[in-house]
């Protein structure tokens, strides 16, 4: 996968990518990752890539003309079926695991730094692909929401884990939150590591996770019980849960 990224700050990205997983994975050729900085697109002298708004109004828009250079270059060896345009903004659909699982299997993913008050809508009606955001809030750029997006994407690419088990397990994978998970010692300041773990029952223990999954939503994300797909035993124990703590 080629994760190519547009942004006006490429040298944030010099060393953030040099750890841990994105790092391996990049190691092993499974993903490359590049910054390109937009003022390269641009021929005026003092590389400008930004403009005030037509209509008045506060702020600068980043201008037309070096985005279409950066996104024709990028794109002119790229098969349109295998690649996205994605413009980083406020105004985006949020992001969450099906969409970062969507995007882990693309070949190229092409990713736009807003900043300012926005990219002039032009970019927007011909060159995107999709618009996305990391959340209800503004960031001074989409430089710090592609470094999220970036990260949650590898972890879905095969072989990125070395575990796919580790992926498929994770909070959201399931449409659900993580069971909770305990290690050694176990028995600290009084405090004991749940029986089922430790007794090597596997069908016990997958039991005890589902439903601890199951009440650790409902507890702090029962949003999500709308579109998980729950089994009729699932139901169940949500119904045992609700009564229990009534």
């Amino acid at each position: 996968m080629f994760i190519d990224i547009l942004t006006i700050f490429p040298a944030l990205f010099e060393n953030i990518f040099e750890y841990g997983i994105i790092r391996r994975a990049q190691k092993n050729n499974l993903v490359t990752i590049q910054a390109h900085n937009l003022r390269d697109f641009t021929y005026d002298k003092h590389h400008v890539v930004d403009d005030r708004p037509f209509g008045g109004g506060e702020g600068m828009v980043l201008k037309p003309e070096p985005m279409f250079r950066a996104i024709e270059y990028l794109t002119h060896k790229s098969e349109p079926q295998t690649l996205s345009v994605a413009l980083l903004s406020p105004q985006g659909k949020t992001f969450n695991q099906e969409m970062a699982l969507r995007l882990s299997k693309l070949s190229r993913l092409i990713l736009i730094c807003g900043r300012y008050e926005g990219v002039d809508e032009r970019v927007n009606q011909t060159l995107i692909t999709e618009e996305i955001s990391i959340g209800d809030y503004v960031l001074s750029g989409g430089e710090f929401a592609a470094i999220v997006i970036i990260d949650a994407i590898i972890r879905l690419i095969p072989s990125a884990l070395g575990c796919q088990d580790s992926t498929e397990n994770e909070s959201f994978s399931s449409g659900l939150l993580d069971s909770p998970v305990y290690t050694r010692p176990a028995l600290y300041r009084g405090m004991e590591v749940p029986v089922v773990l430790q007794n090597g029952n596997h069908k016990e223990i997958a039991k005890w996770r589902r439903r601890k999954a199951l009440e650790k939503t409902l507890l702090m994300r029962p949003d999500l019980l709308e579109k998980a797909p729950l089994s009729k035993e699932d139901l169940k124990i949500l119904q045992q849960i609700k009564k229990e703590k009534t």
